[in-house]
């Protein structure tokens, strides 16, 4: 039997070594001490204000939220991020750190991005990233997480494919457990949402994985409000 010809490489190629898996595994954990828990994406008022109340609806949120908005965003910055050089690099990192919709998903995303480095730095010593966070503090730009993950995974080899799928899906999972808590929903029905969403992760991912920088946007317009009513909700758990 023929083998078929290697074609270009890609983004969507996956080819990952146990090592980087485990960091991967480790770097977009819950329980990585980047403050996720503290955050609801604007999730804590759509619950308020009954936009999403049960498990359908809100798979039914975060599927648009990853089709067509913020997480679409932090997959092409992503991917972007992790094929570009010195200057193309900060470009994208000044583009998404300036791309936030409100307020607080700035805090969200540029609170996150500076715990990220910092944590990466200090338990997994490199000097590639260390380079690229002295040039992001020179250029006086601040990473939000999606450039603070491509950093971390281009610094250390990490395959692109691999580091774009599991984001989104770490992406996805943590406002789903800020839901189950804000619903609430039982456990059994938070991981009924993430099983829910692999579809959706797996094709932002791979749209996201050959997309240009200027195909940014954003069309999730329920997502970005409910984040700018949440910045006056009388009562919060979240700070977003």
């Amino acid at each position: 039997m023929k083998t078929p010809a290697a074609g270009p490489a890609t983004i969507i190629s996956m080819n990952i070594k146990p090592k980087h898996l485990l960091r991967l595994q480790s770097w977009l954990s819950p329980a990585f001490p980047i403050g996720a828990f503290s955050y609801s994406h604007g999730l804590e008022y759509a619950v308020e204000a009954g936009l999403v109340h049960d498990r359908d609806s809100l798979v039914e949120w975060l599927q648009a939220d990853l089709r067509h908005g913020s997480g679409r965003c932090e997959g092409v910055f992503l991917a972007t991020a992790l094929r570009a050089e010195n200057a193309e690099f900060l470009e994208v990192a000044e583009l998404a750190a300036a791309s936030f919709a409100s307020r607080e998903l700035a805090l969200e995303g540029l609170s996150q991005g500076e715990a990220f480095v910092l944590t990466v730095m200090r338990a997994w010593p490199n000097d590639a990233l260390r380079e690229r966070e002295a040039l992001l503090r020179r250029a006086g730009i601040s990473p939000t997480q999606a450039i603070a993950v491509a950093m971390a995974c281009a610094a250390h080899g990490i395959d692109p494919a691999a580091a774009l799928h599991l984001y989104l899906q770490a992406w996805s999972a943590s406002l789903i457990n800020a839901a189950v808590r804000l619903i609430p929903l039982g456990q059994t029905d938070g991981q009924l949402a993430q099983a829910a969403l692999e579809g959706a992760v797996t094709e932002t991912a791979q749209a996201a994985g050959t997309a240009r920088l200027d195909e940014i946007g954003s069309a999730a317009i329920m997502v970005d409000w409910a984040s700018m009513q949440h910045e006056n909700q009388y009562t919060r758990l979240f700070r977003s």
